[in-house]
């Protein structure tokens, strides 16, 4: 996918600098022409010689140490290139990405290209949280630069928190992504829903589930990416993040989701249902804290089928079956009783799969067939999903 790719891979003084080394060498690896810009702070902490072996390229340091004879190297690789990638990302770069301050060649190639840009943060994670930064961050949400990452982990100072560079073979799958997508759901409205719906017991219990809400923004953010208009309807989600360009819709309960789905399935073309809804609220909800002592039992009624009792024939659905044994049966009873043109089957528990889990192993199951994907992360799931589900759109 990214074989013959001009890619400009921006390196910036944080410690994480030493990961661009690895990702430099996969992006080779995998057939890219790789030109490296190298801040004056990153000379801390990796070399030129690095970079300038690994890719058979002369790294560009300034503005004015020209490699060529051209004396505006900035200006001619950014034309050239098809992509753009920070990694790591201080919150200095972010600041001067989003202010336009073009006092080096990172921000200056930028300015100057219409490649894409990925930014890939890296910082404590005191930093990363500030005002400020989150102020540039959305900045560049805004004006379409993808952000990855920062992952959740141990920093340099210790403390354990957001503020780790995306790793190297995550970043590169994130770049194969980004090149290759298709923008083949454009003049689509799509609805995907995600996360867990909560049921209320009082003011203070609820009933809900473990979905993380992660697949559905997966999905969300891919079908955004080829180019659909997409309108995430969720339940509680453990982080937004990089959903710039989502129409979001927060819900509480089953019935919510569905009166909000209800709201929009004249409007759509597609509705993927991978939210955890539950199959049951509390019948009599009570306005004031149950003591635990008057709580013996909880009387439960039946939420609507949301997937079954929405027209099939008006909308493509996409349906998810996360099951614990018999799972190709259950997803294909799913598929035929609630009219779906796919089911998502995944087995709940596989290790390393399905709830909180940024990977998934599915089995995607049609009226033509069933192909069976190992486990990858959740985006490029996603990817797979819209594929075999791209036939049926109109």
């Amino acid at each position: 996918m990214i074989d013959k790719k001009n890619i400009i891979l921006c390196v910036t003084g944080s410690i994480a600098a030493y990961k661009s080394v690895y990702l430099s060498s996969a992006l080779v690896k995998s057939g890219a022409n790789v030109q490296v810009i190298l801040s004056k702070s990153a000379k801390n902490f990796v070399g030129e010689s690095s970079f300038s072996g690994i890719t058979h390229n002369p790294v560009i340091t300034g503005y004015y140490d020209s490699k060529t004879d051209l004396s505006i190297d900035h200006i001619d690789i950014a034309k050239k290139a098809d992509l753009i990638v920070v990694a790591p990302a201080t919150a200095n770069i972010l600041a001067k990405i989003s202010l336009g301050i073009s006092s080096d060649p990172i921000v200056g190639c930028i300015l100057a290209s219409k490649a894409p840009v990925i930014v890939a943060p890296a910082m404590d994670g005191d930093m990363y949280n500030s005002p400020q930064v989150q102020k540039h961050i959305n900045e560049l949400r805004r004006i379409n630069i993808h952000l990855s990452g920062p992952e959740k982990g141990r920093l340099a100072s210790g403390i354990n928190e957001f503020g780790r560079m995306t790793e190297p073979e995550d970043l590169l799958e994130e770049i194969i992504e980004k090149l290759s997508k298709k923008k083949d759901y454009e003049k689509i409205n799509a609805i995907v829903t995600a996360g867990g719906t909560i049921e209320e017991i009082d003011p203070v219990r609820y009933i809900s589930n473990k979905s993380s809400g992660k697949m559905g923004i997966a999905i969300a953010k891919a079908l955004r990416d080829r180019g659909a208009k997409v309108t995430l309807i969720h339940g509680k989600l453990e982080n937004k993040s990089d959903t710039y360009g989502i129409r979001m819709v927060s819900v509480i309960s089953a019935l919510e989701m569905k009166k909000e789905i209800e709201n929009h399935v004249e409007n759509s073309q597609l509705l993927i249902m991978s939210a955890a809804v539950a199959d049951y609220r509390v019948k009599n909800f009570s306005k004031e804290k149950i003591k635990k002592e008057s709580m013996n039992s909880i009387e439960l009624e039946k939420n609507p089928d949301i997937l079954k009792e929405i027209d099939g024939n008006k909308i493509v659905k996409v349906g998810f079956a996360a099951e614990s044994e018999k799972l190709l049966e259950n997803a294909k009873k799913k598929l035929s009783s609630k009219n779906c043109k796919m089911i998502v089957a995944n087995d709940i528990t596989l290790e390393g799969s399905g709830f909180g889990s940024d990977n998934n192993k599915a089995v995607l199951i049609d009226e033509n067939g069933q192909e069976n994907l190992p486990l990858m992360n959740k985006i490029k799931l996603a990817h797979k999903i819209l594929d075999r589900a791209k036939k049926y759109i109109n």
